[in-house]
């Protein structure tokens, strides 16, 4: 891996972890803009504290060495959340002011995923 890819992965990761985990803490505390928007977006406000969960665990798991193919889920997991908030916000004719955070989300999903050391890579064995 060159030094470039290297600097890009650890900004784009640090990045995505903050965005996930803060977006979780939000999410679990049920915070009243986050629980309005919920609503907005015709989701249940429980779906708050699954999304919560999720981010915190999927940031740590990103973060922390090994379990690769725990990590796989994770990156998954950030896509599928990040795609369907995107989608979401798009089925109820939010503002693009609105898909913003999804959207760089989702691209910092793709970037850190995509320029993952190997040793954070799952192997196949043939």
């Amino acid at each position: 891996m060159t030094k470039r890819n290297k600097i890009i992965y650890w900004v784009s990761t640090l990045w995505l972890a903050l965005g996930m985990l803060s977006t979780g803490l939000v999410q679990l505390i049920k915070m009243k803009e986050e629980l309005t928007m919920i609503e907005h977006l015709g989701y249940p406000a429980y779906f708050l504290s699954i999304l919560g969960i999720w981010k915190i665990l999927g940031t740590v798991t990103v973060l922390i060495p090994k379990f690769t193919l725990l990590k796989e889920w994770a990156y998954a997991g950030f896509f599928f959340a990040m795609s369907g908030a995107v989608f979401s916000h798009l089925a109820v004719d939010d503002s693009v002011k609105e898909l913003f955070g999804p959207m760089l989300l989702l691209v910092l999903t793709i970037v850190s995923w995509y320029l993952r050391p190997a040793e954070r890579r799952v192997v196949i064995a043939n």
